[in-house]
């Protein structure tokens, strides 16, 4: 054989039996991959869609009705078995049905032609008379009437289903329809009514205007009655220097078709009538930002709004005029203390017994002589609580905070009409109540040591003891755990109320003399009890029924602590699994994330909120949510400012070493595989961890992140953050700002970021995360950007539509199945819609 082919040949017979083993290898790596072929699991995770869970889930807590002549109260409460209606008694200790349902059921089917049932009581806006011996209730029918308001008879919205309504006596059980009943319209929203029902007062064509009580019932039947009498009160009301609204939220067409409407003023009235003040804001200066509706009936609607950006110096002025009602005269109070200073006046708390009564006066915090309010500097490093005395105006500061970081105060508690004040502040490096004179001197600190009180519950003056809420107090707890205590003025007398290791919410009655404590843990069946203000237990009122929850294979999350990136701060954290879970096999990882710092995302109580966690982790994922320092404010001024001028990656590190030493105490932990995801906040959280720690985040999905807080808003940047407050020797005062922001980093992307915001969401611009997406095509990036149509922050009506997406992105990259990606149809969401036509 010619040599020159013997080489060919050889090669030739060398590449058959490449191909021949090549061709061998495949085919097994084919039969393999079919095997073993990872699947997300999208059947479990449609089976806790949110209208789902509202067919599982149903009463969590008691919520009562606080009776105004005695310490009773009712509730309602649904379980699987129907909704049932409670009237309880503390005093006598007991717990009765308001009514026999299947009576009542057999009367209402009896008046009505409609049939129910006791399982189907379809009751609405049920309340007590006045002498609390009759309820009153509505049921909606069948029956098609015409509107009673309605101009064109044959318009296609001229009918309504009719309401009936019904007068029931406890005492005699017996049912009696209302004939002829014309139900009262809702309280009005520009309605501002005066105590006594004198005057009520609202806004048009950003002017104030009063009219009187019978005037009102008439605006209350019929809105354009034009026998109305109204009266203005003021008359250089601009745009965006209003006496009342601007009409925020509407776009310019609907503004300036609105203007003319009555709005509200958003007033405050003194318990006698004879005052209101109102804040007022001058926002003239502040730039404009807009939004475009693109999916707007026609055509693309434009929304103007005044917007301030940090740093800007544009500010809003706002200031505080008190009105003389009798004499229809008002006058600007001297409240200046601080450049581009914000004002704000406090109202008084609402009395639990008028929770039923729409039409509650908003009465200031104080009396008929003084009023309280707080104005705090732009920098927020310094914060005066007011009061200002009502004859003569004069504004009086009684007690200021100062810090190096931002300050916080809430609500002041008056004693005696202000001749003492409890007072809430951190100064300490712990939120603890302080005890004042009516002229702003301390008299004692009440509160004292290394936990958070959080706010007050109740004052019994005549006692002189205090009952607040606090968390972090009781040892061997999750510190976030809420509980209810009682101290004296003193600081003497401390007692836990409502021992145990949950998470409490509490519910007291005006008197203080009872409260509701509805407890559980994120793992645990949610109760509620009675309990009197000394602590002991008067009565078990509920405990939950999750058996149509549990019949799904349900499974409670587990709680667990692991330590912050500095190897000494304790965090705390849920892990949430697939409820098929196999401790055998290895599972990717991901992080729901919300830096802070107002809260972090890691659920404390049992909770319906499950799409994030719950949901998300059916399709095989372990689910983790954990806080960061710099977040919850519910612990030291330490742990909850520790982002101050770091705003960008402050709770990087933390999430981070969450997840590793999770990996490290739990074999089942892939963390080669950890996505991570959140919303506002967390979606800036979630892109700033992708390009931070770029090696350990391989996937993330960030929905309405402030990516750039450079144009975010003011208040939020300019507090957490920080801004400089710069006097020049002339004295003239100007801020500076300087923050990291995402886009500085898209270079560092190696993983799969999907961005996703809604394109009229007013909170955090879209802009935000255009400015991302800008930076990363210049990087040459590959990424996905999903703009939300006609979706505010919240992503509103498509907020199911978001939660497929960013669970397929997910699948498609850390389990590695891309089914989606050939189907155009999301069959989970389909599977929900009742097909009509």
């Amino acid at each position: 054989m010619n040599k020159l082919y013997l080489p060919l040949a050889l090669a030739f017979s060398m590449f058959c039996a490449g191909q021949d083993a090549f061709a061998q290898t495949k085919t097994f790596t084919i039969t393999e991959t079919q095997a073993v072929a990872p699947r997300a699991n999208y059947q479990a995770a449609s089976r806790f869609s949110p209208n789902k869970l509202r067919k599982m889930v149903y009463s969590l807590a008691v919520d009562p009705h606080w009776l105004k002549l005695s310490n009773r109260f009712w509730y309602e409460y649904e379980t699987p078995a129907g909704k049932e209606w409670y009237l309880v008694d503390p005093a006598a200790k007991s717990k009765k049905k308001l009514f026999d349902n299947a009576k009542l059921a057999a009367e209402i089917t009896n008046t009505i032609r409609d049939p129910f049932d006791a399982q189907h009581l379809p009751l609405e806006n049920l309340k007590f008379s006045a002498d609390e011996k009759q309820l009153t209730f509505e049921v909606r029918s069948t029956v098609d009437e015409l509107k009673k308001d309605r101009k064109d008879k044959k318009a296609a919205d001229s009918m309504q289903k009719k309401v009936f309504y019904f007068n029931y006596d406890l005492a005699k059980a017996k049912l009696t329809e209302i004939p002829n009943y014309t139900k009262p319209k809702a309280k009005p929203s520009w309605g501002s009514v005066a105590p006594d029902s004198s005057a009520i007062i609202f806004s048009r064509n950003f002017n104030l205007y009063w009219m009187d009580k019978e005037n009102y019932k008439k605006a209350v039947k019929n809105e354009e009655d034009s026998t109305i009498v109204e009266h203005q009160l003021t008359k250089d009301g601009v745009k965006f220097y209003p006496y009342g609204s601007n009409g925020d939220g509407e776009n310019n067409e609907e503004n300036e078709k609105n203007n003319k409407k009555r709005r509200p003023a958003y007033v405050m009235w003194s318990p006698d009538s004879k005052h209101f003040v109102l804040n007022r804001t001058d926002s003239r200066k502040v730039k404009d930002l807009w939004v475009i509706n693109n999916v707007a009936t026609g055509r693309p609607t434009l929304e103007t709004y005044k917007y301030q950006m940090p740093g800007e110096k544009e500010s809003p002025i706002t200031e505080i005029l008190l009105f003389n009602f009798a004499s229809k005269s008002y006058k600007k109070l001297n409240t200046a203390a601080f450049k581009d200073q914000t004002v704000s006046v406090w109202g008084a708390p609402l009395k639990n017994k008028d929770r039923d009564n729409e039409f509650r006066p908003s009465i200031w915090l104080g009396n008929n002589s003084k009023v309280y309010f707080q104005r705090t500097s732009r920098d927020l490093k310094r914060i005066d609580v007011c009061m200002v005395d009502i004859n003569t105006g004069t504004v009086t500061p009684l007690i200021d905070e100062r810090f190096n970081t931002y300050v916080e105060v809430i609500r002041p508690g008056l004693v005696n009409d202000g001749n003492e004040l409890i007072h809430w502040s951190e100064r300490d490096g712990w939120a603890h109540f302080y005890l004042f004179d009516g002229n702003g001197k301390l008299k004692n600190q009440i509160t004292r040591g290394a936990f958070h009180c959080e706010e007050i519950v109740n004052i019994d003056q005549k006692n002189r003891v205090l009952y607040f809420t606090a968390n972090g107090r009781e040892a061997k707890e999750d510190p976030y755990y809420l509980h209810l205590y009682r101290i004296n003025f003193d600081g003497s007398g401390m007692k836990l109320l409502n021992p145990g290791d949950f998470d409490h919410a509490i519910n007291m009655n005006d008197e203080a003399k009872y409260f509701i404590n509805n407890f559980s843990r994120v793992n645990t069946v949610p109760k509620s009890v009675l309990m009197d203000n000394n602590g002991r237990v008067v009565m078990n009122l509920e405990t939950a029924d999750l058996s149509l929850l549990m019949a799904t294979g349900y499974k409670f999350p587990e709680p667990f602590r692991v330590k912050a990136d500095d190897g000494v701060t304790d965090i705390y954290g849920v892990m949430y699994k697939p409820f098929d879970f196999d401790p055998n096999k290895k599972y990717p990882v991901i992080e729901y994330v919300y830096p802070g710092p107002q809260t972090e995302a890691v659920n404390k109580a049992f909770s319906k909120s499950m799409d994030r966690t719950d949901r998300l982790a059916q399709f095989g994922y372990i689910v983790v949510t954990v806080g960061n320092r710099g977040g919850n404010p519910a612990r030291s001024k330490w742990y909850h400012t520790y982002g101050y001028g770091n705003l960008r990656d402050y709770g990087l590190a933390d999430k981070k070493a969450a997840v590793e030493q999770l990996s490290d105490r739990y074999s089942f932990i892939d963390v080669t595989k950890v996505g991570i995801t959140g919303h506002s906040g967390g979606g800036f959280m979630s892109t700033a961890a992708m390009l931070v720690y770029p090696d350990f985040f391989k996937v993330a999905v960030s929905n309405a992140g402030n990516h750039d807080n450079s144009i975010y808003n003011r208040w939020w940047s300019e507090k957490h953050h920080g801004v400089k407050e710069v006097v020049s020797a002339k004295g003239d005062t100007t801020f500076t700002y300087s923050i990291d922001k995402n886009p500085d980093l898209a270079r560092n992307l190696k993983g799969h970021l999907m961005l996703m915001t809604g394109d009229i969401d007013n909170n955090v611009h879209p802009a935000n995360t255009i400015r991302v997406a800008n930076a990363l095509m210049k990087a040459g990036k590959r990424f996905e950007l999903v703009m939300v149509p006609g979706q505010r922050h919240g992503f509103g009506e498509l907020t199911e539509y978001t939660f497929w997406k960013l669970a397929d992105h997910f699948n498609k990259y850390l389990i590695g199945d891309d089914r989606s990606s050939g189907e155009v149809n999301i069959l989970e969401m389909d599977r929900e819609i009742e097909r009509k036509r």
